[in-house]
């Protein structure tokens, strides 16, 4: 049988050192994995501190005022991704104007994309024949409410859409998507 002597034993400073090292990696490895659950629970902001969302057109880019003032006419209301990734309505005033609101494309009736029909002047929803006038406001049902509304403010070029909070002017009342 062998005896250890104390050479054998490693140092406490090495015992010290190892557990701090298996300490560390677990630590490590764990906020790693927590990392993105956290940040999928932290809202998202835009640049410039405004608070706003920036639009997207359809393929993802970031929508600009003048690239979208050169491409349609006055009157028109085409879609951009708007707040939380919900088909929004641009409304074009003029040739160098984009309104100061805009209008999610959500049917209040089943969450159909109801789409612009500029020959009859109002939103009409294919599924079941709701209409919105040409500010979203519902003028015949079965949709229980008007569309919602978003503000649109441009900075720096950029369009950005950020909450409505305030009364609807359409309708007088507190809005209902808050």
């Amino acid at each position: 049988m062998t005896q250890m002597t104390s050479s054998d034993v490693p140092s406490m400073g090495r015992r010290q050192f190892m557990n701090l090292l298996t300490f560390g990696s677990a630590t490590g490895v764990a906020l790693g994995a927590l990392y993105p659950v956290v940040n999928y629970f932290i809202p998202a902001r835009a640049g410039g501190g405004t608070g706003g969302t920036t639009a997207k057109d359809e393929l993802g880019n970031s929508v600009t005022a003048s690239g979208w003032l050169s491409s349609h006419p006055t009157g028109d209301r085409s879609l951009v991704q708007g707040l939380k990734g919900d088909p929004t309505y641009l409304i074009v005033e003029g040739g160098d104007a984009i309104g100061s609101y805009g209008i999610n494309a959500i049917c209040t009736h089943l969450g159909c994309v109801v789409p612009w029909n500029s020959g009859a002047n109002k939103f009409i929803c294919p599924c079941h024949g709701s209409q919105y006038n040409e500010t979203g406001k519902v003028v015949r049902g079965p949709a229980p409410l008007s569309l919602a509304l978003a503000h649109v403010e441009i900075n720096e070029d950029n369009v950005l859409l950020s909450q409505w909070t305030e009364t609807d002017f359409r309708t007088g009342e507190q809005p209902w998507w808050g």
